[in-house]
């Protein structure tokens, strides 16, 4: 298997990471995601509200950490490495 995603799978997991974000937080008008493709690996940038930023990484790093793993199994390629970062 390839490790370089196709564009629908980008867009997969923008949507995906985009709709698990919407019910997390309180303020999802504040809310954007962009993703990327650098060298390898898929980028994930999520802009939140900075009062949503503590529930979108969640306790020890759990709920990112879930987010990053079903975006990881939404692209096919378990050797892509998936970045997530939030800013708030």
């Amino acid at each position: 298997m390839s490790t370089q995603p196709d564009a629908n799978s980008v867009e997969r997991v923008e949507e995906l990471v985009s709709y698990i974000i919407g019910g997390l937080v309180d303020n999802p008008d504040e809310l954007s995601v962009e993703t990327s493709l650098e060298e390898g690996s898929l980028r994930v940038i999520i802009e939140a509200d900075p009062d949503d930023v503590g529930k979108i990484i969640g306790r020890g790093g759990r709920t990112i950490k879930s987010i990053r793993t079903l975006a990881r199994a939404s692209v096919g390629s378990p050797s892509l490495h998936v970045d997530i970062d939030v800013e708030g």
